[in-house]
């Protein structure tokens, strides 16, 4: 599934919940699914503001991934785990917005991944940006990260789902 297809597909499942369903927290520090979907269009954008930076870049960097960048990247997708981020990284999404606003912010994504999406392979590979825990990525992969972030949070949206269901028996 591309990048574009899978963030579709979660623009598609928006259909199926209502506000009461997109803003329910099953309990103390679990999400809920609309800050699900802040979390993943904030870093999507966040990760696309990393492929413009390597496009506006004139320096070349020659250092690669971390251990953990280069396995993530082999295998083309995240582990099966649930990853924690440091405290300070790790604020609640947004909890406020509409499914309309959800789907409005969606389009905004789908638009920029598509503008970029005919772009990242013509940015040089060796103009980079440093990530966290990824080590130096070029423009291309900050772009496959948009989706490989989207897929790993599958998961979660189905554990949010089936909790969903629980709550209203």
């Amino acid at each position: 599934m591309s990048n574009l297809e899978v963030v579709e597909a979660f623009k598609n499942d928006l259909q199926n919940y209502s506000l009461d369903q997109l803003r329910h927290i099953s309990a103390e520090g679990v999400w809920s699914i609309g800050q699900m979907y802040d979390h993943l269009i904030v870093v999507a954008h966040e990760y696309l503001d990393n492929a413009e930076t390597c496009a506006a870049s004139h320096e070349e960097c020659t250092l690669g991934k971390t251990e953990f960048g280069e396995k993530l990247f082999t295998m083309g997708g995240f582990p099966p785990i649930k990853i924690k981020l440091p405290d300070e990284l790790n604020a609640p999404p947004n909890n406020s917005d509409s499914k309309d606003e959800l789907i409005s912010r969606l389009d905004q994504l789908i638009s920029r991944l598509s503008l970029w999406e005919i772009k990242v392979d013509s940015i040089n590979p060796n103009y980079k940006v440093q990530h966290g825990g990824f080590g130096w990525l070029h423009a291309r992969e900050w772009y496959d990260l948009v989706g490989m972030h989207f897929r790993h949070h599958l998961r979660q949206k189905a554990e949010l789902e089936q909790k969903l269901k629980k709550a209203v028996k």
